[in-house]
């Protein structure tokens, strides 16, 4: 616990909201009375939150008598959760695993049900829920090699944690094997694929698209680095100063993946003599300025549709590559770089597909976005595969309620 809050301590130093409602973590929170019951889901930030949107809203639509609660464990996925749904669904902090603040946060809330997103697993969580009969699903499930290789060195507890959970819904066979090598019993392991192919793109979204074009300037070329990661954005910056030796009037729009991390991406933009504008200064963007950064949380679908065509980041350092479906459901050519290995299915597919382009460092992003930009018909045919890609994996969201449903109807 001591080390604990160093930590948050720590990264309350880069962002303030960690230092925020801390004794959440520790199960000493404010909650309202209600009658309903709870149905708690837990994603742990931001991607996570997107990724659950359409199951979340399918709940508040199919389960108007129920109250539900969003757990996150970043700020981050905290405002995320705000502004998707608002005062549909009531947020807090997922306390930490320690059985005091677990048993306290559950004896509070008495949830009827647990929903995890992708690879959350916490055994005295899910060990306090199983003694309190509430049923554990894992949902969105995903166990990468590199996850494995890490999860191998606690595989006993593994083993015993996977055993408190109801059912894990996984997002392919080869998550689904991952899980049950690690002794999850095959009757418990379902494959109901991958919930962001689920993605509802709202009917505003291209009248909004259209405003912020033209604040950008009708004529002008745009294209975006989206859910960068620290080492990216100097990379596209780079890039992009190219790019605009072939195109003078292209605009870069920059939505690093940690939004705090803006004012170290406007110093770089200093350094090398580019004009930009931050979103929460609300300027003009005018003919002199070259970059815009997106230093908001919640519009990133937003930006996509203002844009040509997307660099999705996370994928030229390895972190794992973030969220490419997003982009691909609006039409654009997504480009990421060689490290997706947590969306390994996903890249296939689009490679396979013909929506995604590999790019390995700078000279090849230039290359790739320089010869997009000159080909507004390779743009347009990649972007109506990436369409059909997205819409032929649909449906879900369907094979997940069939599993959840029966435990909530009890």
């Amino acid at each position: 616990m001591p080390f604990v809050l160093l930590r948050l301590f720590w990264l309350g130093t880069k962002n303030s909201a960690y230092r925020l409602r801390w004794r959440e973590r520790f199960g000493f929170i404010k909650w309202r009375k209600t009658d309903k019951p709870v149905i708690w889901i837990h994603a742990v930030s931001v991607g996570e939150v997107n990724a659950a949107s359409p199951i979340v809203n399918r709940l508040l639509e199919q389960y108007p008598n129920h109250l539900l609660l969003m757990t996150t464990v970043t700020p981050t996925g905290a405002i995320t959760v705000e502004k998707h749904f608002g005062e549909d669904v009531r947020h807090l902090y997922l306390p930490y695993d320690l059985p005091i603040a677990v048993n306290r946060f559950l004896k509070i809330v008495k949830p009827i049900v647990l929903i995890t997103m992708e690879t959350e697993i916490w055994p005295n969580l899910y060990y306090a829920c199983k003694q309190k009969e509430n049923p554990v699903f894992i949902i969105n499930a995903r166990l990468s090699k590199k996850s494995a290789k890490r999860y191998q060195l606690v595989s006993s507890l593994m083993k015993d944690t996977l055993s408190l959970v109801k059912i894990i819904a996984a997002q392919t066979r080869q998550d689904a094997e991952r899980f049950i090598s690690f002794g999850a019993s095959r009757e418990k392991v379902f494959v109901t694929g991958n919930l962001k192919f689920d993605i509802t793109i709202p009917q505003s979204i291209t009248e909004q698209a259209q405003s912020l074009k033209r604040y950008f300037s009708v004529n002008r070329p745009v294209w975006i680095a989206a859910s960068t990661h620290e080492g990216e954005e100097q990379v596209v910056l780079d890039a992009h100063i190219n790019i605009m030796k072939q195109h003078p009037d292209a605009i870069l729009i920059i939505a690093p993946r940690h939004p705090e991390r803006i004012d170290k991406i406007a110093n770089y933009c200093k350094s090398k003599s580019l004009n930009y504008v931050k979103r929460t200064k609300q300027k003009v963007f005018t003919d002199q300025h070259q970059v815009y950064l997106l230093d908001t949380l919640g519009e990133l679908q937003l930006h996509y549709a203002a844009s040509q065509l997307a660099f999705v980041g996370g994928s030229l350092v390895e972190t794992g590559g973030q969220n490419m479906m997003e982009p691909a459901s609006l039409g654009l050519p997504v480009i990421s770089g060689p490290h997706t290995f947590n969306f390994t299915e996903i890249t296939e597919l689009l490679l396979k597909e013909d929506v995604l382009i590999r790019i390995s460092n700078e000279s090849e992003l230039t290359n790739e976005v320089s010869k997009l930009l000159n080909d507004a018909n390779r743009r347009h045919h990649i972007g109506e595969n990436g369409r059909k890609v997205i819409e032929s994996n649909k449906g879900n969201i369907d094979r997940l309620m069939q599993l959840i449903e029966p435990c909530l109807s009890l």
